[in-house]
């Protein structure tokens, strides 16, 4: 991907005001009942109902025991099949991991990386239009036919100027930058710490998507200090091609044209959301705010994860949800087991475009149980590890004004995890328990995404290498909702240009067009023409601002 031209600078991030609003019903459940989400047969990794058996899992550390499938593949170094535990070593033996090499052992001399992967975001508010445009420059974001693909440097220049304004108004309100980036590099710093104390010394580097430090720029450090055994680690609890996703595959390309990375054995950790010491942390943190309110068992807990488009859970059989509602239930869990039995709802926030996304919204969650009479709410990020727009603006502002409005009159909210030291040292535990995987593949029944090298893992997850729905619908050709959207925005486009030309060269081009005798020098006709004009470029304006 090209990325625009600046000189390196410290990342934040944010959703570039990328929100929206559209009908939806709340999904509000009392603790005790499961939220599960129904099996797909397209899906990857699904989960099915389960067996008789159990084993100890929960990705990588300390586990949970949760129902599994016999013969399903361990992610630890030890897996139960049949009910019995079995050690590593005779998992290749039973058939755990049929095809797949045996790590080797470590080198005393071998450098140790982890690449910690992030979105990021604008530094500062002349950063806002260059980051939008290194966001829709990406064909992950915006997918074009193959006959126009190469007008999408000139679409994403439209669609960052346009969105550039908006977008700014909230980076301004949260102090001019988001801090992702300097919060990003506090935990890559406690995590490097943790690593040592635990004896297993590492160097972690910050890699962003779509701001400096640049993914790119992280590998050419990586390489250039010979690290040997590399950890790739998202941090996304819930693993998503919109997010993790887009990030390995740029790394399957980067480990595929650069020779010097093309050795490097790495491993990649896709999703954590199960590990006990993440739950943990979050149950702290909920409880913490919970005592804060004046009647803790009245309090909503609430639930706010980015979304993603329906599209890409029930097309390209995007895991997010599944492991969202699985996380969402493993917190609450443990929030129940220190005395606290409060109702919680999940719901998903910054849709972007007219496309149809994972529901409930946010918004319309709120609207609802503020009608049903719910007085006291505690909002959760449940999908971010690190505070950013999304928290401190979209959360902390938009949605609390839309609370109070709501009747929602006592309002709380968790923190980010950042650098809280339960989450920190589980980050490091699951690097420990990873590195022996290094150049092989691993699954466990909680993590619906296989750990594994970046090119088996990408192959395991989409193994027909599938074209996956943009989640900004540009152009889809033949009679379409799209099509049909693009021709009135088009239409709307060509109007505009032809009342501008009328109001500033003072001669009527639709009289022409059209052959309707008008004479401008009669006035209230006239008048009554340039207000109809001036209608046409407020219509016009409103159904471009719709593409935005």
């Amino acid at each position: 991907m090209q990325h625009w031209a600046q000189q390196p600078r410290c990342a934040c991030s944010g959703r570039g005001a990328d929100q929206g609003s559209a009908e939806g019903s709340v999904l509000r459940s009392q603790h005790a009942p499961s939220v599960a989400s129904s099996c797909r047969s397209s899906r990857r990794f699904s989960r099915h109902p389960p067996a008789a058996t159990t084993r100890s899992v929960a990705g990588l550390g300390t586990p949970y025991q949760r129902p599994v499938q016999p013969g399903q593949r361990p992610l630890h170094a030890n897996a139960v099949v049949g009910g019995v535990l079995e050690p590593a070593s005779q998992q290749q033996e039973i058939g755990l991991f049929p095809s797949l090499p045996t790590a080797s052992p470590p080198s005393a001399h071998e450098k140790v990386g982890v690449l910690l992967l992030n979105l990021g975001g604008p530094d500062t508010l002349d950063d806002v239009q260059p980051f939008l445009y290194n966001l829709f420059a990406d064909p992950e974001i915006i997918r074009l036919p193959a006959p126009i693909q190469a007008l999408q440097p000139l679409l994403a220049t439209i669609l960052s100027t346009l969105r550039a304004p908006k977008s700014s108004e909230g980076y301004k309100a949260i102090g001019g930058g988001s801090p992702l980036r300097r919060i990003t590099q506090e935990q890559a710093d406690a995590l490097a710490a943790a690593l040592h104390s635990k004896g297993q010394p590492a160097s972690v580097y910050v890699g962003m998507r779509y701001w400096h430090p640049y993914t790119e720029e992280a590998m050419q450090e990586i390489k250039r200090d010979g690290v040997g055994r590399l950890v790739i680690l998202p941090l996304y609890p819930q693993f998503s091609i919109s997010t993790s996703g887009s990030s390995l595959r740029l790394l399957e390309q980067l480990f595929k044209e650069d020779r010097g990375l093309e050795g490097m054995r790495h491993t990649v950790i896709p999703s954590w959301y199960q590990r006990k010491g993440y739950v943990t942390a979050m149950a702290d943190l909920i409880c913490i705010e919970l005592r804060k309110f004046k009647e803790p068992s009245e309090v909503e807990v609430f639930f706010s994860a980015h979304g993603v488009p329906k599209s890409y859970v029930e097309e390209a059989g995007d895991p997010y949800k599944e492991e969202m509602e699985e996380c969402v239930k493993l917190i609450m869990d443990e929030v129940a087991s220190r005395d606290f039995a409060n109702h919680h709802t999940l719901a998903y926030q910054s849709r972007v475009g007219p496309l149809e996304w994972l529901q409930p919204y946010t918004d319309v969650s709120i609207k609802e149980l503020g009608a049903n009479g719910v007085k006291s709410m505690l909002a959760v990020p449940v999908s971010f590890v690190s505070e950013h727009i999304e928290t401190l603006e979209e959360i902390d502002m938009e949605y609390r004004e839309l609370a109070l409005n709501a009747g929602i009159t006592n309002w709380g909210r968790v923190p980010a995890l950042n650098t809280n030291q339960v989450f920190i040292q589980d980050l490091a535990d699951a690097v420990v328990e990873a590195l022996p995987y290094v150049g092989r593949m691993a699954t466990t029944s909680e993590a619906l995404v296989p750990m594994g090298e970046v090119e088996m893992l990408l192959a395991a997850y989409d193994r027909e290498r599938r074209v996956l729905p943009s989640p900004v619908v540009v152009w889809m050709w033949g009679w379409t909702k799209s099509a049909e959207t693009w021709n009135g925005r088009l239409a709307m486009v060509a109007i505009l240009a032809i009342v501008v030309l009328e109001l500033t060269t003072g001669q009527s081009f639709t009289r022409q067009l059209l052959n309707i005798d008008f004479d401008p020098s009669r006035k209230p006709e006239c008048e009554a023409h340039i207000l109809s004009q001036s209608l046409v470029v407020q219509l016009a304006w409103d159904q471009l601002h719709g593409a935005q």
